[in-house]
């Protein structure tokens, strides 16, 4: 019996955390996700995650001293770094827990750059 509860108490998984501190505009562009329903951003990271895993992000953008806290999952993941793009994962904001004004003031950032046809880290 106590072994049961062990079980069930360890294998909540807890969402990961990824903190990304994103300096200018080109890597802005290069890592957001527009085309996501709710936006999402792309994060070179090495850890191993899952599609469908709930990630907690701590969000630094340009020149912003305040954090976003967002709350997102999985919904890309580039295993290594392939055709020049970084290994890592995208990840899709969630409707609420930050993800709303997280898209708002990324897309305020990049204004008219939404509309550039330049590569980046997905697409």
């Amino acid at each position: 019996m106590a072994e049961n509860l062990a079980d069930s108490i360890t294998s909540t998984p807890k969402p990961g955390v990824l903190s990304l501190a994103i300096k200018e505009k080109v890597a802005l562009y290069a890592a957001y996700m527009p085309y996501l329903k709710g936006g999402g951003l792309f994060i070179p990271t090495s850890k191993t995650f899952r599609i469908g895993e709930e990630v907690f992000m701590l969000l630094s953008l340009i020149d912003d001293p305040m954090k976003l806290k967002v709350v997102g999952h999985v919904v890309w993941v580039t295993p290594t770094a392939q055709a020049g793009r970084p290994q890592g994962v995208g990840v899709q904001f969630s409707d609420k827990d930050g993800g709303l004004e997280a898209k708002n003031k990324i897309e305020n950032l990049l204004g008219s750059a939404l509309k550039s046809s330049r590569p980046t880290n997905t697409m």
